[in-house]
Formats: C-alpha cells, sequence, structure tokens
C-alpha cells in the first residue's frame, strides 16, 4: 500500500485527486497508476484503469490472474467493472468512497456472485493514511486551513 500511496502523492503534485494504484505479481510491481482525469482530459483516467493497462502490457495479456491491486480508495463502478473483466485475483484497499464505492459501500461489484469472476477483497488497509490524503487534498482546495 506504501507504493500505491507513492502513486497518490504524484497526483497530489499535478493538483490531481491524490489516489494511487498498484498491481503485484509475484512480489513484483508490475503495473502502477495515479488519477491524471484532470491532466489528460479523460474521465477513464482512474489511478486503477491506468495500472491495469500497464499491468496487462507488462504481462502481455488482459487477464491479470494471480495479481493483486493495491489502490488508496475504494473502486469506483467503472473501475470495478475493469477489475472483474481483467480477472484480477485479490484488491486491497485503503480507505471507502461513501459517494462511488463499489467494493462494499454502496454496493459490491467485486464479489458479485452473478459475474463470472468474484475477487478476494481486503479493505482499510492504512486507512488513515490514505483517508488523509484526500481529506488534506479537498481542504487545500476549497482554501481551508489543514
Amino acid at each position: 500500500m506504501a507504493e500505491a500511496i507513492g502513486e497518490a502523492d504524484k497526483a497530489e503534485a499535478l493538483r490531481e485527486v491524490p489516489i494511487g494504484a498498484v498491481i503485484v505479481k509475484d512480489g513484483q510491481i508490475i503495473g502502477r497508476g495515479y488519477n491524471l482525469r484532470e491532466t489528460s482530459h479523460d474521465p477513464t483516467a482512474h489511478a486503477e484503469m491506468i495500472a491495469i493497462r500497464e499491468a496487462s502490457e507488462a504481462l502481455g495479456a488482459w487477464r491479470l490472474l494471480d495479481c493483486t491491486l493495491y489502490v488508496t480508495l475504494e473502486p469506483c463502478p467503472m473501475c470495478a467493472g475493469a477489475i472483474v473483466q481483467s480477472r484480477l485475483k485479490r484488491v486491497v484497499y485503503g480507505t471507502v468512497d461513501p459517494k462511488a464505492g463499489c467494493a462494499g459501500t454502496l454496493m459490491n461489484l467485486l464479489q458479485e456472485p452473478r459475474f463470472n469472476h468474484e475477487t478476494e477483497l481486503t479493505s482499510g488497509v492504512l486507512q488513515e493514511e490514505c483517508a488523509s490524503l484526500l481529506t488534506s487534498f479537498f481542504r487545500k482546495l476549497r482554501g481551508k486551513t489543514v
């Protein structure tokens, strides 16, 4: 998760919402991503989507079997769909997303039995640190003292 937090810091340096992700296979990071929606003018440029693309390219395959995604914020509906489609084995996230979380908060698309793939799920890893990234960013954005 510390590596994902490092990716989130890169997003914050660009004044992007600080969300970061890494994908690990056999103890090696094969994909990294951080939020780039504003910079790229692309609504799909979420940290998870970028990391999934990079990992797929690294493996030369779209199936990310036996891979784990670490992400600082609970995945949204789009990212949850991409996680299921890419067959990621496991997702570990830091803090919940009360407005768009689809790994248990609003719904759980990652473990929906009607889909063709269910993902192992771990939540709350370095939760305070992950939540603090977002809280601090939005306070600064709104001109409030941290």
